[in-house]
């Protein structure tokens, strides 16, 4: 079962900026699974993977775009 939460609820569940949420969803890094209003919201479980991978390509000197080219592919 989808378990969504609002931008804010992430940033605080997962410990980053809400800037970063914003961000990351911008590129396309992070999909939206709809709205309520006129908040975003996402899917904690794909969130949470997709910032899994983000932090470990990061790790090893990948720029963000190159990631968001990678994960998208």
């Amino acid at each position: 079962m989808q378990k969504l939460a609002s931008s804010k609820e992430i940033s605080l569940k997962l410990s980053i900026p809400l800037s970063t949420v914003t961000h990351y969803t911008n590129l396309g890094l992070f999909k939206m699974a709809g709205r309520r209003g006129n908040k975003r919201l996402y899917d904690e479980n794909e969130v949470k993977s997709q910032l899994a991978k983000i932090r470990k390509m990061t790790s090893e000197g990948y720029p963000l775009r190159l990631i968001r080219d990678k994960l998208i592919a």
